[in-house]
């Protein structure tokens, strides 16, 4: 089965910015079984040499419509920086454009920061998921900051209820066992996995997905094998398969893990469609 790819950082020609042109990301989906990538556009401050333009995205879609779709991205300080901004205006043209949803939101504010909540009902509004980055810490990094234990994300899963919230990067998926501490949660921690906030949140509400791309993901699933197998059939339907490749270097596991999963019946042939393709193709109404 051809997978769909939920994250992934592209750019039209190898700049400042050095991710992966279309071609040479094409060239690693051939490689690792991948038929469509959804592309995130880079365009907070805290992690971008060069923003990102709507127009150098749907260039790429427009070159390679089979290949590649897209998210918007939007700065919650855009506008006007103030609560009150109408972000509807610009994720409402660039739905209109084709995007999907919204993200990856890198910006370093706190999930609870008035601006941050000002995005989170204008994706509402408009029915568009977002991907988020959690940073550990707030005035440095990149990502929405939140405390360990994540109380700033479970108040933004009840403040949206309908908005689907798909969760990424280090201090997230840390959060899959509960004895993750203050010093660990920005890393990738090993062991045996005792079931922690991130199991807690995904049975307690609906509206929290899992972006399972990067190196964060594949650890959390794969430091204890069969809490991970487990982990997917229970929240088959909540689960996303991504990479986060940003440079042509980069080289993820995560899709041979699943392969070799699934072939060794070590997970359902159901969990394993769902999470490769299935739920990214209800998601992105495809």
């Amino acid at each position: 089965m051809k997978k769909i790819d939920i994250h992934v950082h592209i750019s039209p020609s190898r700049g400042i910015n050095r991710f992966c042109t279309p071609e040479e990301l094409i060239e690693k989906y051939e490689k690792l079984g991948i038929e469509l990538g959804v592309i995130l556009p880079f365009v907070n401050p805290e992690c971008i040499y060069e923003p990102q333009s709507y127009e150098e995205i749907t260039g790429i879609i427009k070159k390679y419509p089979d290949r590649f779709t897209w998210f918007v991205n939007v700065d919650p300080r855009s506008v006007d920086n103030s609560p009150e901004a109408d972000l509807s205006k610009i994720i409402r043209y660039c739905k209109n454009l084709g995007a999907k949803g919204v993200g990856e939101i890198c910006a370093n504010l706190a999930f609870d920061d008035p601006k941050t909540e000002n995005l989170f009902r204008h994706c509402e509004i408009n029915d568009m998921p977002v991907i988020f980055h959690i940073s550990p810490v707030l005035g440095r990094l990149y990502g929405l900051y939140d405390r360990l234990g994540l109380p700033g994300l479970e108040n933004a899963l009840k403040r949206f209820p309908n908005l689907k919230f798909l969760g990424h990067s280090q201090p997230f998926w840390a959060e899959i066992s509960g004895d993750i501490t203050e010093e660990k949660r920005n890393t990738y921690p090993d062991g045996k996995v005792i079931p922690g906030r991130i199991v807690e949140l995904m049975r307690k509400y609906p509206n929290l997905c899992c972006d399972l791309s990067a190196g964060s993901g594949y650890n959390a699933l794969t430091r204890d094998p069969e809490f991970g197998y487990a982990f997917l059939e229970e929240f088959q339907d909540r689960l996303y398969f991504g990479t986060d490749i940003c440079e042509p270097k980069n080289e993820m596991l995560l899709s041979y893990w699943l392969d070799e999963a699934v072939a060794e019946k070590k997970l359902s042939r159901q969990a394993y469609e769902k999470i490769s393709r299935k739920n990214a193709e209800a998601l992105l109404k495809l």
